[in-house]
């Protein structure tokens, strides 16, 4: 029977709350909801992508009872499975039945109706060598001739049979019987023997490109005993490694060898620490950075930063915000990451601003802006504090990173290991969850340069006060649960009401305890700098900070009673005679715009300019009786001027008369020919010496420019002439803007047919490089492919790609 067949049967099977837990793990095959019958469902359940999104998510057990499947590739029932993973005492029994129960929540492994266990056929694939076990006997043996059979047979003192089928049938046999084959091989040779005890111990080596030639003549000592016995197996050509049929090696491994199976994590070194501590802590982790992720946004609001012409925000301007904000690059960029995920930033032109649902976020309480922030945090498809790139180049903010769901499973995991702690027992540094987060997730990754296992993950823990004390706090445990209401309620029982009030001190300062509201932050960002952030924020009024309010047009009445609103008491005298001080000096100068200047000693003159109405365009304004602005530019005056029959002058910067006399214009000296020299020892040229142009018959050029066709335009690798020859053509030329007609032609080439590209990638740092890939699989607006450069898997983003050349350059 097939998987879907057996799946389609199992599902029918369950009760209605089973199969909602099955639909509730795999929503993403299920996703939108609509009507379907279990046939329909199970082949959504089947899907490759499907299941490719269930593995990061599956703990260590899971992923070993499923590798373990895969390897031996045949149904099993639940006993022989267990004394395949040696789980057969009654502790690792109960282990393995909760793993093949969260397998088959999963809809990856379920029984039939005779007990037997089926796994999803797209599950199999996941491995390259499952459990280091090459491809079964009956696989290797479909390229080997009859007659290779037959000196198999000869060779193990078995009578061949006729037929290639009865051949094949008898070799598997002999094969199938572990005892037999171990029997055989411990008579070998002392050669053939230690090479197969070695292979058998090692992952099998495929090779993913053929050499063309005569097939290998030598071959190591005792390989030829191995091969003559089909104990190793060829390819048809003769090339390539010798491979071992999985048969061949579990009968090498023995009797007593056991697949792995670790349903325990690890043990951690655990302290005593109370839960109220642990409170203590996450309140103050958390009301620091939601004071600090306001600051931030509220100096993105007054000066948005500049964009990077690669896309992104710069450490120029990280540096800027977070001096401004009086917090740290980590914070920064979390909350730039977060922010933007949730539509409170978006793109301006060349500047990243706020957005109109940023205003309405920020009239909320403290409470609810972090809940906002803490859920988009928790869903982001990347680690938002890394900063540097695999290449140790820095990373700009907001640049667009490929999704990472190694990265989001590396925060599940943090919390699921952490929700697995004793009550009142903790881990004495957070970093020490790194070994239990690697068995919740065994498919996450920690970042590039995380001097420990995921310490990156929990430094944005930490920060954000889900991770307390080396505990999970009352925010991560709401986090665990998914639910936008819980996790509501736990920031509003650890988060204070936002401050509405500051205490004005005679130093010319400002306190506030907790986190300020936002009108309150917005008045005193905008009459003094802020001096430190966190549980309590100080602000420093000065004669520039008082300007600066003066500047936007506001009056010193109505600085005074805005700051007197929010004093919990009166204004303390320095401050009052501070910004009277300020407003006494303001504007005692004041500045003009002026593109040019015109000035004569004839103020009659230049009133009649003034008045004069043709040169209204010109924006003339009269400071003085002999002096005139110009808003326009001094040649674009000269020529109004003139063109109303005045005769002005222009001057030069040191106020002499500006000659206007332009030179003559040449075209550059062309440069003599270089002498011809002549390469010692040859007698040649190195340079030949250019010839006298001949007499061109302009007639007979015309003539044949006319007959010449048009240039035809370099042909595609699939030969269609058509704009777009399939749908991935037209996919990358969507994405990839920067290519050519011919690269795009190439890279969908290289898609479509599995085949090697090289591709000239500009990295988010803005730094280029020349990258071989194959494997190639196209998510747009990413491609994911094996790096040869970096000799691992890469995501690659399609904009980024700025040229194609065949394979082997560069």
């Amino acid at each position: 029977m097939t998987s879907r067949s057996t799946l389609t049967a199992w599902l029918a099977g369950l009760d209605a709350p089973r199969l909602s837990r099955v639909l509730g793990t795999r929503k993403d095959a299920v996703a939108p909801p609509e009507p379907c019958s279990m046939e329909e469902l199970a082949e959504r359940l089947l899907r490759p992508g499907s299941v490719a999104l269930v593995l990061p998510q599956l703990p260590l057990p899971c992923l070993q009872v499923a590798e373990t499947l895969a390897a031996l590739k045949a149904s099993l029932s639940r006993s022989a499975l267990a004394r395949a993973l040696g789980a057969t005492a009654p502790t690792a029994a109960r282990e393995l039945d909760a793993a093949l129960e969260a397998l088959a929540d999963h809809a990856l492994v379920w029984p039939d109706g005779d007990g037997n266990l089926h796994m999803a056929a797209p599950l199999r694939q996941a491995w390259d060598a499952p459990l280091g076990l090459d491809a079964p006997l009956e696989e290797l043996l479909e390229g080997v001739t009859s007659e290779e059979l037959r000196g198999m047979l000869v060779a193990l003192g078995i009578k061949p049979p006729g037929t290639r089928q009865q051949r094949t049938a008898a070799v598997l046999e002999h094969h199938g019987d572990p005892q037999r084959v171990a029997a055989v091989i411990a008579k070998a040779p002392s050669a053939a023997r230690q090479l197969l005890e070695r292979q058998a111990k090692s992952a099998p080596q495929h090779t993913e490109f053929v050499v063309f030639g005569a097939p290998m003549a030598d071959v190591p000592p005792g390989e030829r005993w191995a091969l003559d016995r089909g104990f190793l197996i060829r390819n048809r050509h003769g090339y390539g490694p010798a491979r071992m049929p999985a048969e061949v090696t579990l009968a090498l491994r023995g009797p007593d060898w056991r697949a792995p199976f670790d349903p325990v994590p690890p043990v951690a070194k655990l302290v005593p620490v109370p839960a109220v501590e642990v409170d203590r802590e996450a309140t103050a982790a958390a009301t620091a950075f939601a004071t600090h992720a306001v600051s931030v946004l509220s100096v993105c609001s007054a000066a948005p930063p500049a964009r990077l012409k690669s896309g992104g925000v710069g450490a120029r301007e990280l540096g800027r915000i977070g001096k401004a904000a009086q917090t740290d690059d980590a914070v920064v960029r979390i909350t730039l990451e977060i922010a933007h995920s949730v539509g409170l930033l978006g793109a301006d032109g060349d500047r990243i601003a706020p957005t109109a649902v940023y205003d309405t976020w920020a009239a909320q309480e403290p409470a609810a802006q972090f809940a906002d922030l803490l859920h988009a945090w928790w869903n982001l498809q990347f680690t938002p504090s890394q900063s540097r790139d695999e290449d140790d180049r820095s990373l700009a903010a907001l640049a667009g990173v490929p999704r990472c769901s190694a990265c989001l499973q590396a925060r599940r995991g943090l919390l699921a290991a952490a929700a697995t702690l004793p009550e009142g027992q903790s881990v004495q540094v957070g970093t020490d969850l790194g070994p239990l987060v690697a068995w919740h997730r065994p498919l996450a990754h920690p970042s590039f340069h995380d001097e420990t296992p995921f310490a990156a993950t929990v430094r944005e823990a930490e920060l954000t006060g889900v991770i307390a004390r080396g505990a999970l706090s009352r925010l991560g445990a709401a986090l665990v649960t998914g639910d936008r209401e819980e996790l509501a309620d736990a920031c509003r029982r650890l988060l204070p009401e936002a401050t509405r009030t500051a205490r004005f001190g005679g130093d010319l300062t400002a306190v506030v305890t907790g986190t300020p509201s936002a009108r309150l932050a917005e008045l005193l960002d905008s009459t003094a700098d802020r001096e430190t952030s966190g549980t309590a924020s100080v602000w420093r009024f000065s004669g520039d900070s008082v300007r600066r309010a003066l500047d936007t047009g506001r009056a010193p009445d109505e600085i005074s009673a805005e700051l007197t609103a929010v004093a919990d008491g009166p204004l303390p005298q320095p401050l009052s005679y501070l910004v009277a001080d300020a407003a006494r000096r303001h504007g005692r100068m004041r500045i003009a715009p002026a593109a040019c200047v015109i000035h004569s000693d004839e103020p009659t003159l230049l009133a009649e300019l003034a008045a004069h109405r043709a040169l209204a365009a010109l924006g003339l304004r009269q400071l003085a009786p002999t002096v005139l602005l110009s808003g326009s530019s001094p040649d674009k005056t000269l020529a109004a001027l003139r063109d109303q029959g005045y005769a002005p002058v222009a001057e030069a910067a040191d106020g002499t008369v500006r000659i206007e006399k332009a030179p003559p214009r040449r075209a550059a000296a062309v440069p003599a020919p270089r002498k011809a020299t002549t390469k010692a020892g040859t007698g040649r040229s190195a340079h030949q010496t250019a010839k006298a142009p001949a007499a061109v018959d302009s007639s007979g050029l015309a003539v044949r420019l006319l007959a010449t066709p048009p240039t035809v335009p370099e042909p595609d690798p699939l030969g269609t002439g058509g704009p777009f020859g399939t749908d991935t053509e037209e996919i990358v030329a969507g994405y990839a803007k920067q290519l050519t007609y011919t690269d795009v032609r190439q890279l969908a080439h290289a898609v479509d047919t599995g085949t090697a590209i090289t591709v000239e990638y500009v990295a988010a740092s803005g730094s280029r490089t020349v990258r071989t890939l194959s494997g190639l699989d196209l998510d747009p607006p990413y491609l994911e492919a094996w790096c040869h450069l970096r000799d691992a898997e890469r995501v690659f983003t399609l904009s980024r790609i700025h040229g194609v050349m065949p394979p082997g350059h560069g």
